[in-house]
This record gives structure tokens, sequence and C-alpha cells, in this order.
């Protein structure tokens, strides 16, 4: 048996975290009577409503105002006149609601040093825990935590936020020809018409207007290139935060249509190459039918750059990145056929066509299935991959794989018996005996592992690197 140390660290959801959304209602009717009702009132009747709105609500959020004013922007079609400040920031506030992210649960954390690591005692790491948090609806979105491990493994976390912040999509942001044409998933390639009249470098709204125009005067049919380029802009956005936001205010929450039920289980992994480093995480995007792969990409936790993975091989849940090149290429694991673990390696970051098996399960308590707990840690021996496992009454438990450290293709041991499996108190929740996460730490001699208890709470758990190592060497075949 492997000595592992749980910690009593229990971060539970708490459905005081509120992020501000438009109201919408989509048709006319349910918007004209309001505006009717506003734009009636008199200059100070419209001001002591606000005032009382802002009373209520201004100490829960950042930028209220600006979240209303926003708000009025995107109903003001169904204003006949522009009506002063006050009562378009009372429009605002009457079609702008609170999102409790965490209400239904708040499970599944991911784990990567922070890019600042200034102010501390000797040995200690700051980090950065993602979580998927899930609120009414069961809509997911990524949520953020800071915390230090000291030099013998001990974790403390920082404080919880006060306010929360969706920051701001990015709006009209432009791509190059060549990256939106290489996203076409149909059967056939951009029309080179259209090809050619399209700028260098475009948005949305610029490739809409050149194809109207191109089917006009052409007289020819192209509602292939307009949803198939749709699909390419809204599965590839950018996001930013305000400098003045605390990263553990900031929430990743569903900005496009192929993620509108959520960003699912991020797996974020510190990426080194050639001396610069990106944090990249892998994560489902779900919107109520199907399931896409997708990819976040930052270097500050502040600016986020969201994008698509393409290819035969992204396909399924739970995949994996390296957190470096292997022989020059990208690799990740991954769960084709959504039982047993893959690998794949590309030269390209976002397509990734072909996969081959990596481990199948062969035990009763992963007879199920099996799948990665995020990216995989280097060690002299080889690569660790922790691993999730499903056996009988859908029991999940946590184990590890040693890789070949220079062809990580090779499986050279995997654990006999569970890492860690649900306890008493760990099997009751939302999702019965389940433990699962995104992803581990490595710092000084341990492993810190951040893990869900059946969607119920978060806690930590830590292990030595050799204690691990040891039991897989025992027995490698």
């Amino acid at each position: 048996m492997i000595p592992i140390q749980r910690t009593p660290i229990r971060l539970k959801a708490d459905p005081t975290q509120v992020i501000l959304k438009f109201l919408d209602f989509g048709r006319a009717e349910r918007f004209t009577p309001v505006v009717d009702y506003v734009l009636s009132l008199s200059d100070a009747e419209a001001q002591s409503q606000l005032e009382a709105v802002l009373t209520d609500f201004q100490g829960r959020h950042f930028g209220l105002e600006a979240a209303f004013l926003e708000h009025y922007g995107k109903l003001a079609e169904y204003v006949p006149e522009e009506p002063p400040l006050s009562k378009k920031l009372l429009l605002g506030a009457c079609f702008t609601h609170e999102y409790s992210i965490e209400a239904a649960a708040l499970f599944n954390p991911s784990i990567v040093p922070h890019p600042v690591q200034s102010g501390l005692k000797e040995g200690e790491l700051r980090f950065i825990l993602s979580l998927r948090a899930a609120g009414e609806g069961h809509i997911s979105s990524v949520a953020f935590r800071t915390g230090v491990v000291t030099a013998d493994g001990g974790v403390t976390l920082g404080p919880s936020p006060v306010k929360l912040s969706a920051g701001k999509k990015l709006v009209d942001t432009a791509f190059a020809k060549p990256f939106v044409a290489l996203r076409f998933e149909g059967d056939k390639p951009m029309n080179s018409l259209l090809a050619e009249r399209l700028p260098e470098r475009f948005t949305e709204r610029e490739a809409l207007a050149v194809a109207l125009q191109l089917e006009q005067e052409q007289h020819i049919g192209l509602a292939y290139e307009k949803e198939q380029a749709a699909l390419v802009f809204d599965g590839n956005y950018d996001v930013t935060f305000p400098d003045a936001i605390p990263l553990e205010s900031r929430v990743l929450f569903p900005q496009s249509a192929q993620e509108s039920n959520g960003l699912e289980d991020v797996r974020f992994t510190r990426f080194e190459n050639e001396g610069s480093v990106v944090y990249l995480g892998t994560y489902t995007a779900y919107n109520g039918r199907a399931i896409r792969p997708q990819l976040i990409e930052t270097e500050d936790f502040k600016d986020f750059h969201i994008r698509s993975f393409y290819g035969k091989a992204a396909s399924d849940k739970g995949m994996a990145l390296f957190p470096e090149k292997i022989d020059g290429r990208y690799a990740m694991i991954g769960r084709q056929g959504g039982r047993s673990l893959s690998i794949m390696y590309s030269d390209n970051l976002y397509f990734w066509e072909d996969h081959q098996p990596l481990q199948h399960p062969r035990r009763g308590w992963e007879v199920l299935q099996m799948g990665n707990c995020g990216s995989p840690v280097k060690t002299h021996a080889g690569w660790l991959l922790l691993t999730h496992a499903v056996g009988p009454m859908r029991k999940y438990v946590l184990s590890f794989t040693l890789l070949d450290l220079h062809g990580p293709s090779k499986v050279l041991a995997s654990l006999e018996q569970p890492l860690l499996s649900p306890n008493a108190e760990e099997r009751e929740g939302y999702v019965p005996n389940v433990l699962y996460t995104c992803g581990l730490l490595q710092h000084g001699r341990n492993l810190i592992i951040p893990y869900a208890m059946s969607d119920n709470a978060v806690g930590f758990a830590t292990v030595e690197t050799e204690a691990v190592i040891r039991e897989l060497i025992q027995h490698r075949p």
C-alpha cells in the first residue's frame, strides 16, 4: 500500500458566488411593456427606482452600472427615443439577473503553478486551482482559487472571492484567411471566389458581408461557407478581464453556442517550449446535445484565448496535453471510444488526426472504463499519469500509470490496486461513489492531488513521488 495523506481541506459549493447575465426574453412583447413603463416614469421616479436597485446589488458586483448599460444596448431597438442615463440604467437593470455559478456543485479541480511566485517563504509554491462550477440548469463554468504548498507538502487555500466577474468577450475578432479556411469541417473547401475576395484578415461580420455581396453579384449560393465560417468564429474567441479583477474573482462562463451548456472538466498544464511558457487547458464544450474538445490558452490568467480542436482524433472527452513536446511534437492523452486510454501526436496544436491505444481496463475495479486525470508529470522513472477507473456500482477510483520517458506510447507499469478510493465521507454526494480530478502538482518530494468527492466537495491528498514510483516498479511486467 502507498502511504497517502488526506488533508482536512473541504472546498464546497457556495451559492453566494454570482455573476451578472442578460435576461433575454427573446421577443418584443416581453420587452416593449417594460420599456413603455420605464419611459413613462418621471426622471425623479426613475432615479429613485434605480438607486434602490443599486443599494441592493452594487456591493455584490464589479461594474454593476456598466453591465446595466451593456444590457440596455441589447434592447435599444425596442426603445423609440433615447432616454436619459437614469432610464437607460433602469432598463438595463430590468433585464439583468444574477446567476449563481456554484448553486448545484463545485468539483473536478485542476492545478498548476501560479505564474507569480514572489513573496513566498523558502520552499513554498503558489498554485492556481481551476474548478468546474455548476449552477442553475447544470450549466458549467470555470472558477479559480489560489493557494500555497509548503516545502513539506502542506496545503493552504487563499480566501474565497467576494465578487465575481465573467470578463468581456472581445467582439469583432479578426482571424487570418488560412486560419478560417483550414478549420472548415465539411466535405469541401472554401469557395475559391470567396477566398479570393476576402481580405487577409477579417471578422465574422466582414466575412458575411463579402459572402452576401458575392452571392448577389455571381448568383451563387454560399450557405455552406457562411455556416462553416460561423462555426469557426463561434468556437474560437477571446475573453479578457480588467487588471483590477483579482484572479479568484474571474469566471470563464459559456460564450459560444457550442458550449452553451457548459465548459466541462478543464485540464490545465504549464506548457514549456524553447524557454517560453503558456498555460494550456483542454476542456469539453457541451451544447446540450453534442460535445466538442476545446482549448484554453493563457499566459497570465487574465487574457484567455479559446480555440477549437480539429481532426479525426479530436473526439470524446478527457483529453490532456503533455507539458512539453515529445521528439518535437505535441502529445496528448485521450479516450476515444470512451472506455480506454489512447495517445496521440501532432505537429500542430489544434489538429489531431491519428491516435493509438495506450491502456485498456484489465482489473475488476476498472472494468467499465478508465481515463486520465490530467496531464502527466515528468519524473526520472518516466511520465506519471494519474488516472481514474470505474468498476461495479459505478465506483470511481484514482490510480497511476507509468509511461516511458522518451516514448510515452509504451506503458511501463500501472498500479494493481487503486491509489485512492472513496471513503465513508467521500462516497456521499450529488453523484455518489465518485472520486475525480483533472490534474495534480509535483512539488519537492510530493505529489499534490486535489480531487472532487462525489461532486459534493473538493479536498486534497498528498503522496511522495518516490513511494508511487517504487510501487509501480514493483509490479512492472
